[in-house]
């Protein structure tokens, strides 16, 4: 796995790291394989149930693309929306520590994941427009899915910088918090999806995307339904109620 992208297990919580402070965390080809060997391995591992998304640092989440790695043709464009769309798709909740400002398809890379936690006084834009550059079209479909098309032409057609209260307001981001409360936030946040019912968080993400999309595959939906009703999960999740204790989900 490349040095610039960290990736650490903590219980059921899966921390990945873009560390590439020195140039605002921007993905370069070698990022982008690595976060794709760390999608790998949590695909793998069925005792991790969170995944957290953050960057190095205070002052930048992740600046997007590498330019440099765009313009050397090293990075095709292409690369960048797999992995992204790899991230949106993971079956597990996921959830975007925006430690810093958010640029480009940073906030794509934010945006793949459920959740998004924000620092106070950051800001975010993507620039495409102000470069000549028209954003790929499943990052703009991703921007309409999460955030709607006025927000997505905010962001995409004027290229409009945006503070992180606004950010909030316009529901990129689920939480602000003061720099100095993010840890304690983010933690507090992947703990508690963590201590839910996998089979359950799983099903309900898988068809709230669908949902996002347009239309709920019923049949999919069923299934995923019977799942959860024949699963020792929710037979757990009574028994707990009953005894008035905090239940402990195995996923099955």
């Amino acid at each position: 796995m490349s040095q610039s992208i960290r990736y650490a297990v903590n219980g059921s919580v899966g921390t990945l790291c873009i560390d590439q402070e020195q140039r605002h965390n921007s993905l370069g080809a070698v990022e982008l394989q690595g976060i794709g060997e760390v999608l790998d391995l949590i695909e793998t591992d069925p005792e991790v149930r969170v995944l957290i998304v953050t960057g190095a640092g205070e002052k930048t989440f992740c600046a997007g693309a590498s330019l440099d790695d765009l313009n050397s043709g090293v990075l095709k464009p292409d690369a960048f929306q797999s992995v992204m769309h790899r991230l949106a798709t993971l079956a597990i909740p996921t959830l975007a520590r925006v430690n810093g400002n958010v640029f480009g398809g940073g906030t794509e890379l934010a945006l793949s994941c459920d959740f998004r936690v924000g620092v106070v006084g950051t800001r975010l834009r993507v620039p495409a427009a102000a470069f000549g550059l028209c954003y790929p079209p499943a990052g703009i479909s991703l921007f309409v899915e999460k955030l709607g098309a006025n927000v997505a032409r905010r962001m995409l057609v004027a290229a409009e910088a945006m503070d992180a209260v606004e950010a909030y307001r316009i529901g990129f981001y689920d939480y602000i918090v003061a720099q100095e409360e993010l840890d304690e936030r983010v933690e507090e946040l992947a703990l508690h999806i963590a201590g839910l019912a996998p089979l359950a968080t799983r099903a309900m993400k898988e068809l709230i995307a669908q949902a996002g999309r347009g239309s709920i595959d019923i049949s999919r939906a069923t299934e995923l339904s019977r799942l959860c009703e024949e699963s020792d999960d929710l037979q757990e999740g009574f028994a707990a109620q009953r005894e008035k204790r905090m239940p402990e989900f195995s996923g099955k």
